[in-house]
């Protein structure tokens, strides 16, 4: 069968979602109706591992519309919803993705999905990359190229770079202007509080939000709950991201220090073991965790649970751990990405603008893989552009443009 999804007939509800963010993506909707008449993609096998939710369903729709042979999959089992799945198992697509699914399940999916020997790859955490270059090398000459979607997945692919062991280009969309400054920084902020809220059913304002990692995701999580009327502190590793939190107004304090006052807690960092069992034991009774970095590995889950005398579901998606001395710490979605796991991921206007440059720079990598150098490569600027003139001009807003002569004196070292 071209698709293993959990509940097929799930598939009218996952249609009616997908309309609905098509309905609010007016850039992607606009690519969709240039790659129907262009068919950039006729031909060409593309496997898709992203947070498999309808937005990401509606840009599998869109490849298929450019021609594409899609086969697609999820990159993480807590964020996969099944209504999506089942959408596009109804159109034809090649779809393999259950929400939960087991570790063991998750892998066969990735291995059925790079099993038809894709030419393009569109990634989010890099997880089809490095199956097809550990389990299925037999089949990394049929790759072309492959487009990279977060954080995460761009350092691991930069490591296999530097290592010498990546067989074909890779375009970081994640790096765009386009995607780190609006979907990481916009999107998760508020997504990832959307699921806090509707979750907990708890109020932020006036509470202590330790927030771990202060990149673009951080920046916009601490952002929105200063929002909120919480009082952020920044945990970092980098002086200098700690210097710009500390002058956008948060304070700046080690996780050993913060982790015993915070009452709520969000790890962006995209590393592991951000909150370990010795922060837990310092924990304060009801302190609340959550992870909006891509894998679950920023909290160390097997430790608190070793530690834990009793657990118990406190809430859909909320379980508590009891400690030794009476003290219970909440985990949500099982430190999941919290916003998709426990939410609806970001909203659609702002996947609008990272999916537009998937769709672009994946057509951009069929064009000109041959002359691409094997490396992890920047999305070419006139591509970001391309894609913030599009949001712009659905927007209805207009923006001014330089002379000839404002060119030239631009241009120009000399004082005349």
């Amino acid at each position: 069968m071209h698709y293993d999804v959990k509940d097929l007939s799930l598939a009218p509800q996952g249609l009616r979602k997908i309309e609905w963010v098509r309905k609010h993506m007016p850039v992607l909707r606009g690519i969709e109706e240039q790659f129907r008449r262009t068919q950039p993609f006729k031909g060409i096998k593309v496997a898709i591992s992203i947070h498999f939710e309808v937005k990401t369903a509606y840009l599998a729709m869109v490849m298929a519309a450019g021609g594409a042979d899609v086969a697609i999959t999820g990159s993480n089992p807590l964020s996969t919803r099944d209504e999506a799945a089942a959408a596009l198992a109804t159109k034809g697509l090649r779809v393999f993705a259950h929400h939960g699914a087991s570790g063991k399940t998750y892998l066969e999916h990735i291995d059925r999905v790079l099993g038809f020997a894709p030419n393009i790859i569109i990634d989010d955490g890099g997880d089809l990359i490095h199956r097809m270059h550990t389990v299925h090398k037999e089949l990394l000459p049929s790759v072309w190229g492959a487009c990279e979607e977060t954080t995460t997945g761009v350092l691991r692919e930069k490591a296999m770079e530097r290592e010498g062991v990546l067989s074909f280009p890779v375009l970081a969309v994640n790096d765009a202007y386009c995607k780190h400054l609006f979907d990481n920084r916009y999107g998760t902020g508020q997504s990832v509080w959307d699921a806090i809220d509707n979750t907990t059913n708890l109020i932020i304002a006036g509470k202590q939000v330790v927030v771990a990692g202060y990149g673009w995701c951080g920046k916009g999580i601490a952002l929105r709950a200063k929002g909120l009327g919480a009082q952020v502190t920044i945990c970092e590793i980098d002086p200098i991201k700690a210097i710009e939190a500390a002058m956008d107004g948060f304070s700046v304090k080690k996780m050993d220090e913060a982790c015993s006052y915070g009452d709520f807690f969000v790890t962006a960092t995209g590393c592991c073991n951000v909150l370990d069992n010795r922060h837990y034991q310092l924990m304060k009774d009801g302190a609340i965790i959550s992870n909006a970095g891509h894998f679950n590995r920023e909290i160390n889950i097997e430790s608190l649970k070793a530690s834990a005398i009793e657990t118990s579901e406190q809430r859909d998606n909320i379980v508590g751990y009891k400690m030794n001395d009476g003290r219970w710490v909440y985990v949500i979605a099982d430190a999941g990405l919290v916003n998709i796991a426990a939410g609806n991921g970001h909203p659609a206007e702002i996947m609008d603008l990272s999916f537009a440059l998937q769709a672009l720079s994946a057509r951009y990598m069929v064009q000109h893989y041959k002359e691409l150098a094997v490396k992890v490569h920047k999305v070419p600027q006139e591509i970001d552009h391309e894609v913030a003139n599009l949001k712009l001009a659905s927007w209805s807003y207009a923006i001014d443009s330089l002379t000839d002569e404002q060119v030239a004196y631009m241009d120009s070292w000399k004082m005349e």
